[in-house]
């Protein structure tokens, strides 16, 4: 099928943009927010191709997928008529949490996709089809050699974000080993120890990061880091924040998961002194990552939800967001009679035409593969350097990992 959609969050688009169709992306002279087209630091197929808001007009497309509510409204402007539409929320709710309500909320005009299922439980979403399709991701080709004794962050626009990204915490990391730091708006970061690597090309960074002994994730509140993930492929081992979809994240014995900041760094600590103990969390996490984060799984996910979608969409027409109902006939005026000529019968009633009520037709629910979903969680503390161990998160490895695909709610 041919599908539109932004470059927004380029790492999910680079996973996105590599199913079995052809999309559509948008590219303005600027290239600025809403017309950035392809991205210059990822390897993206030939499949994606860019768009100008003209060539639009003539093109055919199956589904809109947006990212920002305005994107609704240029998809409506550029190609000229109303198309099936998808939202994908990347982000955790913001200001009045747990009752922030989303702006696609009240609405069966559309299928809102969570990257994770703590946001699909913090938003509200009203009466809105609401599915969860967790992340996939390519595995990277650079693998965990981690020679140098240095520690790992990737982090975009630190500086700007403050407490959002960790970037308070920073310094205490620092303290114990040199912190590198790579991604957008870094090299505005001064903080001693701490060296800012400016938006290298990914597969740069991905070769740096497998250098260093230890990846930190230091983010508070976020849906779930994908240069996290990326980093388990690679083998890191990882030191953790468990804050949001941090404990689904990380698997057992892939490093330290704790809310304790001192318990990370001693963490951090303990692999950077036992490049052994770090081998062999990094192999434990790349194979929990491999499993829950495939990239074919995903691409598997968005193909049975797109084409639940556009089969909805082919059966019962294009969505209609409004119908201008008639004016109804409340009164006739008889006419007055003639004296001279026979009076005609006066009307004496009128049967008004009945009001069209505005009306939007809804997509079907869309039905996704759902594996059992885990119901039971074995709690356990972070142990760290100080009992001599890494930390142990979750019960002991599975060999597989359910689908992520929960289904879409009626």
């Amino acid at each position: 099928m041919r599908i539109l959609t932004w470059h927004v969050h380029a790492a999910w688009s680079t996973a996105f943009v590599n199913g079995g169709h052809e999309y559509l992306v948008p590219v303005l002279p600027d290239r600025g927010p809403y017309g950035r087209g392809r991205p210059r630091t990822y390897p993206w197929p030939a499949s994606a191709r860019e768009v100008t808001p003209e060539q639009l007009r003539d093109e055919h497309v199956d589904v809109a997928v947006l990212q920002r509510p305005e994107e609704e409204a240029l998809a409506r402007a550029w190609l000229g008529r109303p198309v099936p539409l998808v939202f994908v929320e990347h982000n955790t709710p913001r200001g009045d949490v747990p009752n922030t309500r989303h702006p696609m909320a009240d609405r069966d005009d559309v299928t809102i996709v969570h990257v994770t299922h703590f946001n699909d439980l913090f938003w509200d979403c009203g009466g809105t089809r609401t599915t969860v399709i967790e992340h996939g991701v390519p595995t990277p080709t650079a693998r965990w050699t981690g020679e140098l004794a240095r520690l790992a962050v990737v982090s975009n626009e630190p500086v700007r974000r403050g407490r959002v990204t960790g970037t308070d915490l920073l310094p205490r990391f620092a303290a114990v080993a040199p912190v590198d730091i790579f991604g957008i708006g870094v090299s505005g970061l001064r903080l001693a120890n701490v060296t800012p690597h400016e938006d290298p090309p990914q597969p740069q960074m991905h070769a740096a990061l497998a250098q260093r002994r230890v990846y930190l994730h230091l983010t508070r509140w976020t849906s779930l880091g994908l240069s996290l993930i990326e980093a388990m492929l690679m083998g890191c081992p990882v030191v953790v924040l468990d804050t949001t979809e941090a404990s689904r994240a990380v698997g057992p014995g892939a490093g330290v998961l704790a809310t304790n900041v001192a318990e990370l760094i001693e963490g951090a600590r303990y692999y950077l002194t036992d490049e052994q103990a770090a081998a062999a969390a990094g192999a434990a996490a790349s194979a929990y990552a491999s499993a829950r984060y495939g990239l074919d799984r995903f691409l598997a996910d968005w193909d049975r939800l797109l084409g639940s979608v556009v089969g909805a969409a082919a059966t019962t027409g294009p969505p209609v967001t409004s119908v201008t109902a008639p004016t109804p006939v409340t009164s006739v005026t008889t006419p007055t009679p003639v004296t001279s000529v026979t009076t005609p019968t006066p009307v004496t009633s009128v049967t008004t035409s009945t009001p069209v009520a505005a009306e939007i037709t809804p997509s079907a629910t869309a039905e996704t593969t759902a594996g059992t979903e885990e119901t039971t969680r074995v709690a356990t503390g972070a142990r760290t350097a100080a009992v001599g161990k890494p930390a142990v998160v979750g019960k002991p490895a599975a060999t597989s990992v359910a689908p992520s695909g929960t289904g879409v709610a009626p």
